[in-house]
Parts: C-alpha cells; sequence; structure tokens
C-alpha cells in the first residue's frame, strides 16, 4: 500500500509541475523596464509581429510600429506607462513597462527661490521645456518653441517678423 500511494504522490507532483510549466509558458513575455529620454526615442524588437499596439497613458509616450516587430517608443512626458502588443489573434505579445524620465546630463536647472527654469546646455544653454518650470518661464519658452515649429513647417506666423529681429 505504501509503494502505491508514493507512486501516487509521485505521478501527482508529475502533474503539478506539468501544468505549472505549461501556465508559465503561456504566460505572455514581460520584460524589464525600458527606460526613455523625455522628447527622445527608443527601439524596443518584439518577440513575433504585432497587430495591436494598446498604450497605458498616451500623454506619456507614443508608439509606433515600425515592420511588424519593431517598436518606436517615444517619451512625451515624465511618467510610467505601459504598452501591450498583441498578435492578430489578440493575444498578448509582451505587456513593457515604460519609464519615461529626464536626460539630466545635459540639462541645467536654474533656482531663484521657487521659480525653477531648466536649460538644455548641448552645448549652448537654451531655454527648454519642462513641467515645474516657472509658469512665466514655461509659456514664454513654449510661445518661442511654438513660433519655430511654424516658421520651420512653412506656417502662417513665418510671415511674421520675430521679436528677436
Amino acid at each position: 500500500m505504501t509503494a502505491r500511494l508514493s507512486t501516487l504522490v509521485h505521478v501527482a507532483c508529475v502533474a503539478l509541475v506539468c501544468m505549472a510549466g505549461a501556465a508559465w509558458l503561456a504566460t505572455p513575455s514581460r520584460a524589464a523596464d525600458l527606460v526613455v529620454r523625455y522628447d527622445q526615442s527608443q527601439l524596443l524588437r518584439l518577440p513575433r509581429p504585432a497587430s495591436d499596439i494598446i498604450v497605458g497613458n498616451p500623454s506619456i509616450a507614443d508608439v509606433t510600429i515600425q515592420g511588424g516587430n519593431l517598436l518606436v517608443v517615444t517619451g512625451k512626458t515624465f511618467g510610467i506607462t505601459n504598452i501591450i502588443a498583441l498578435d492578430e489573434q489578440r493575444n498578448v505579445i509582451q505587456d513593457q513597462r515604460i519609464v519615461v524620465e529626464r536626460d539630466d546630463q545635459r540639462m541645467v536647472v536654474l533656482y531663484r527661490g521657487a521659480v525653477r527654469e531648466s536649460y538644455s546646455c548641448t552645448p549652448n544653454c537654451s531655454p527648454t521645456l519642462t513641467i515645474g518650470d516657472d509658469t512665466k518661464f514655461f509659456d514664454s519658452t513654449l510661445k518661442s518653441a511654438t513660433s519655430k515649429t511654424g516658421v520651420s513647417s512653412g506656417a502662417g506666423e513665418a510671415a511674421q517678423p520675430s521679436p528677436n529681429q
């Protein structure tokens, strides 16, 4: 009787290990965090082609599919979100956490009491749009950046003289 019980316990253990292994293999891939710098892009290669991408918070990161299994992830603002890649049968290929952070190596932050201003120094320092900066500084920098974008894209603002002229 003990040999038979021992055999049954052994068979049950093997069955449990096989079921756990099958469940583990069916689980979608979960990779380490992908760190993307603010206003920069990273490439993410998936194990197989994706047909759909779900972005947890599109205000933090933007994702585009290039060639089926290559994703371009662009950091739009600071924070943490995730992307889920689905295949044509709606199976999860990968659930990837995205961390968008500042590139502090080329940033200078100027504090005047409670007022903060951020500058990108590559190699000369210029004002940069950074969440958390002083509202007046941020709005002025945004206005300049919008004007520059309008000029470079040939929009109507190109006809207006710049205040720097």
